[in-house]
């Protein structure tokens, strides 16, 4: 299977292959296999770019892929700094590229 799917994560373990579901990203419908992390399905997907900095608008997309910096957090149904390298994909999902990382939410759009 080669549809640039990780196939092993070095903290979730072993790929298995889910139903797929649908989800937005951006407002554009897409699909991708349940419970694998919603960073996997946008790479799938040919998306690279998941945030953009708050100061120099530069974009930044997976980095580390084990949950430890914040190059992937996105806004996921609402819901601000979500590291989708870790976030697992389900049906019906709202997921929208992220300006800045802030607690506060101030500096953030979407």
């Amino acid at each position: 299977m080669d549809d640039g799917r990780i196939q092993e994560h070095p903290i979730l373990g072993q790929y298995t292959k889910g139903k797929i579901v649908s989800f937005t990203f951006d407002g554009k419908p897409m699909q991708g296999c349940e419970g694998e992390p919603i960073a996997m399905a946008l790479h799938a997907a040919g998306v690279m770019v998941h945030r953009y900095t708050a100061k120099k608008h530069t974009p930044r997309g997976i980095f580390c892929a084990i949950g430890r910096c914040t190059d992937c957090v996105m806004v996921v149904d609402g819901v601000p700094n979500v590291r989708t390298c870790m976030e697992p994909l389900r049906e019906g999902m709202n997921v929208q590229t992220q300006i800045g990382v802030s607690t506060s939410g101030e500096e953030m759009q979407a």
